[in-house]
């Protein structure tokens, strides 16, 4: 957490059937506020992968405020699990809450799917973060959904 702040974040990590429907909605919200809203990247976000995954979300006095998914192997990638959807809130970013949520989100996935490495798709603007993660960058950088991303892989 950055200096200043006292504000303390509280995760839950739930796979979809426990999601309850405001859980759902909540991470449905966040998800497209800052994806298609704030990044101007209309794309269908129900991909129907979240179905198959775990829900990580960080709540913060009540109100979600940082969100990944976890999911099993071959669901986003050949043989490797994978971490996606990662997003804080515009209201409390450089509070250090994307840095906590990534270190719970690699440890649960670690936890939930022990045999198989982590593969992500970056944002390429992101790299040094993920890098700093333990992450390493693999393959050339492509366009999704219009934003340069790469693939990385936890060491």
């Amino acid at each position: 957490m950055k200096q200043g702040s006292t504000k303390e974040i509280t995760f839950t990590c739930k796979h979809f059937q426990d999601l309850s429907l405001q859980e759902l909605y909540q991470c449905m919200h966040l998800r497209q506020a800052v994806f298609v809203v704030e990044q101007d990247c209309p794309y269908i976000d129900a991909d129907n992968k979240d179905q198959d995954g775990w829900h990580l979300m960080g709540w913060l006095e009540g109100q979600l405020v940082a969100y990944a998914r976890l999911l099993p192997a071959d669901v986003s990638f050949a043989g490797y699990s994978s971490i996606g959807r990662v997003v804080t809130d515009a209201k409390v970013r450089k509070w250090g809450f994307g840095r906590q949520l990534m270190q719970v989100a690699n440890a649960r996935i670690l936890e939930k799917f022990p045999n198989h490495p982590v593969k992500i798709s970056a944002q390429s603007y992101l790299i040094r973060f993920y890098e700093s993660l333990g992450y390493e960058k693999t393959g050339t950088e492509y366009l999704e959904d219009g934003i340069p991303h790469i693939a990385m892989i936890l060491k």
